[in-house]
């Protein structure tokens, strides 16, 4: 049997999905999780063999969870599951060792197979978005641009933003302004909609 643990913050998806994998013969879930603060504990106390995590879940996100799980028990090899094809987050979820990458609009019956090419020791990622990943390129910001531009997604001003981030107003403006320039968009709500569309924040 395969050993899964499932962690979905829609708990009517997450029903279906462990719904759907029972039905398998050779899949079990072990544990299931509503919000990313769940993930590695439960997974410490059932030992899955596979993790399929959402990415967006309350508490920390899935690629956080999975950046936590992977460090912690490098022996289950996980999965994410999501709605969000952004090439920057493939990019984040494979340096967080992370096996596969699979969308949820994705024919039901490749989920299961999935989780068995997992355990088997393969990768899987989306043709479509490993395409889309490649010719985006990589992420131009630094930490502290990506910072200021997921501030300003929120609508703060540059008074908020400083108080939040500890900077002053003028270092922000800066960073704001080198994020405008490094992406080609006229202002920084253009910065930050770019931004969070390639999943880079």
């Amino acid at each position: 049997m395969i050993r899964v643990l499932l962690a979905e913050d829609q708990a009517m998806v997450r029903g279906a999905l462990a719904a759907l994998l029972t039905l398998e013969g050779d899949i079990e879930i072990v544990a299931e999780a509503g919000s990313g603060d769940e993930v590695l504990p439960k997974a410490l106390e059932s030992k899955p063999d596979i993790a399929l995590l959402d990415i967006e879940m309350p508490g920390c996100d899935g690629l956080t969870a999975a950046a936590s799980l992977h460090a912690q028990l490098p022996s289950c090899r996980i999965l994410i599951l999501t709605t969000f094809g952004r090439p920057g987050y493939l990019r984040q979820a494979m340096q967080s060792g992370v096996v596969g990458f699979l969308l949820k609009d994705a024919p039901s019956a490749q989920l299961a197979t999935a989780v068995r090419r997992a355990m088997a020791g393969e990768r899987i990622v989306d043709p479509t978005l490993a395409l889309s990943a490649l010719s985006e390129g990589s992420n131009p910001l630094t930490e502290r641009e990506r910072a200021v531009l997921a501030a300003a997604t929120e609508g703060a001003s540059i008074a908020q933003i400083a108080a939040k981030l500890f900077l002053s107003e003028g270092t922000v403006r800066n960073y704001l302004s080198v994020a405008i320039q490094k992406l080609g968009v006229r202002n920084r709500i253009e910065a930050a909609r770019m931004a969070e569309q390639k999943g880079w924040l």
